[in-house]
């Protein structure tokens, strides 16, 4: 099939471009990108240098031939250098990344998330609006991860409960809670909204709404509600109501922007 590439996109030297592509308007290819068959960027969007975009499954390797697998790419992605996303996949609008960031087939990710340098998003995976995954994470397959999480650095989410093994067990994580740096989730945890995670935790068993847990294996400690800022001595969980930058409620606050949200639907 015929490429539908705009006549403002910009395509820089050395990039590769596959059949059945559409390119919209403002759209930036930078240097030795390869755009495979079946791949949608939508406008305003940045591709990073030498990035693959709709990489072959594995069924490409039995007869070396390309099946049809769309990757689509949402409007005003910000794609850094070196990324590899994998066909199958859907991504919403807004999009960031690091650098050298992997996602696998299978994926569905919302808008307005950012993923930093070097995550492995495996297959198999949902992730939803305003997620922060920062740098070195590993989200295995199966991961269910809701709207306004965030993931530290370092994160692993783990799937299989007795490796090796054909049963894989995806984490899931709810809204608003906060996995942070370096702790290990186990197979099929169920981290619930406004948890908080400690550092270098290993969670062995579900973590209930608004508690702390922390240790190898991480045990609970308190309410979230009984965090105190180290600086100003304030209540800082749950923290849509301390921290705003890069949220939807940036110019107000949570309660009227949720307010807000209810009238309008």
């Amino acid at each position: 099939m015929p490429n539908n590439i705009s006549k403002s996109a910009i395509i820089k030297e050395g990039v590769i471009i596959g059949e059945n592509v559409t390119i919209e308007d403002n759209v930036y290819i930078d240097y030795g990108c390869i755009i495979r068959d079946n791949v949608h960027i939508k406008k305003g969007s940045f591709i990073g240098a030498r990035s693959i975009l709709g990489e072959y499954l594995v069924d490409f390797y039995n007869d070396r031939i390309n099946k049809k697998h769309p990757l689509i790419i949402g409007e005003n992605a910000l794609i850094r250098t070196e990324n590899v996303i994998y066909g199958d996949t859907i991504i919403g609008d807004n999009f960031q990344t690091g650098h050298k960031v992997t996602i696998r087939e299978n994926t569905k990710i919302g808008n307005n998330v950012k993923i930093g340098t070097l995550s492995d998003i495996q297959h198999h995976v949902y992730i939803g609006n305003y997620v922060n995954i920062h740098s070195n994470v590993f989200v295995g397959e199966k991961s269910i991860i809701k709207d306004f999480v965030w993931l530290f650095p370092h994160v692993v989410l783990t799937n299989d409960p007795t490796p090796p093994s054909n049963e894989l067990l995806g984490v899931t994580i709810e809204l608003f809670a906060v996995i942070a740096a370096r702790s290990v989730v186990l197979p099929g945890i169920h981290i619930n909204e406004d948890a908080l995670v400690g550092a270098g935790a290993v969670v062995t068993k579900d973590v209930p709404k608004e508690t702390v847990v922390v240790g190898n294996p991480a045990r609970e400690i308190c309410s979230i509600r009984k965090i105190k800022n180290k600086i100003t001595g304030e209540q800082v969980y749950p923290w849509r109501y301390t921290f705003k930058r890069g949220m939807p409620w940036e110019e107000t606050d949570y309660d009227t922007w949720i307010k807000n949200i209810s009238i309008e639907n």
